[in-house]
């Protein structure tokens, strides 16, 4: 059966892509992380120290999604006849409650305190905090580019903006790389400003400042990432053209005269319930239906996007799709 509802929703069935794209991006965090906090505590600097907070909730998030996305995979079995699709959301949701969250916490603590210091203390060369920004922004450019590559290859399949698709994606894992790298390079920017104002100004408030922003930057991208993998959970409905895609594949049935009911949700990546009300063609023997049914939710599970198809029955009275 050619993967007709697969072809309507346009990510990488596999996953492969996105499993690269975490394990780039944990390493890159990974050193990074290092590198600030060496910095940080060297020359004291609330906007390095913000920084450093935000890499290593950044890494600890990238270990979570890995777990999410190995988790996942796992085949159907007895307890879990669709899969084990969902779970990635809620690893997803405490990567993005846990991590994100801490690391804006801190960030903005962190910088409230610089802010209510009394004394600036010693001035410190910020030689190593530019070094360190300059090769943390190379490294999280790097890792940002595969996680644009891969979301800008599926939106232009979906005929949507690159990050409109970062949004809408089933795909968790990828959203939040894309999302964590991206808030990763308005931060080294915006503590490359911090520092770099303290150090012309000798205004230690906005270095200060930069650790809030920082800190502001990550609670909102925290806020997005955990509403999107809400409405996951929460069965919300797919998008209207891959709802129309399923009800077009069930209409060209041979045996399906009509569709009355048709609902979609996702179960985990790239995986979807179709349950579906429909009348068959002709009037066939009452022994026939259930076994007619059964063969056609086969053959609809014969596409990868399909875990589950359920059919049943409509009522007479019950208006057309």
């Amino acid at each position: 059966m050619t993967d007709q509802l697969t072809q309507a929703i346009p990510e990488d069935d596999s996953g492969g892509d996105s499993t690269t794209t975490v394990i780039i991006a944990f390493a890159a965090n990974a050193a990074i992380a290092v590198a600030k906090t060496i910095v940080a505590l060297f020359t004291g600097s609330a906007s390095m120290l913000a920084e450093s907070a935000h890499s290593w909730a950044d890494t600890g998030n990238e270990v979570l999604l890995i777990i999410a996305d190995r988790r996942g995979k796992r085949e159907p079995d007895e307890s879990h006849p669709l899969g084990y699709g969902r779970e990635v959301y809620v690893w997803s949701m405490f990567a993005a409650l846990g991590l994100f969250t801490a690391g804006a916490v801190v960030s903005v603590w962190n910088g409230v305190s610089k802010l209510l210091e009394t004394s600036s203390g010693e001035e410190t060369s910020y030689f190593w905090a530019y070094i360190v920004l300059g090769v943390a922004f190379l490294l999280e450019g790097t890792s940002f580019l595969q996680a644009f590559r891969q979301t800008r290859a599926e939106a232009r399949r979906a005929d949507r903006r690159t990050f409109q698709h970062a949004l809408a994606t089933s795909d968790p894992t990828l959203r939040a790389v894309f999302a964590e790298d991206s808030a990763a390079l308005v931060g080294l920017v915006l503590a490359a400003l911090g520092v770099w104002l303290h150090q012309v100004t000798g205004e230690a408030a906005y270095d200060a400042a930069g650790s809030i922003l920082v800190g502001v930057v990550l609670g909102v991208v925290a806020f997005v990432l955990i509403k999107r993998n809400l409405q996951f959970l929460s069965g919300q409905e797919v998008e209207p053209q891959l709802r129309q895609s399923a009800i077009d594949l069930v209409k060209n049935m041979p045996e399906i005269a009509r569709v009355a009911y048709m609902r979609l949700e996702f179960v985990g990546p790239r995986k979807v319930l179709l349950v579906a009300a429909v009348d068959l063609q002709g009037e066939p023997p009452e022994s026939e239906v259930a076994y007619t049914l059964r063969r056609l939710e086969h053959h609809l599970e014969e596409d990868k996007l399909v875990a589950e198809a359920v059919l049943t029955l409509a009522a007479p009275d019950e208006p057309s799709l």
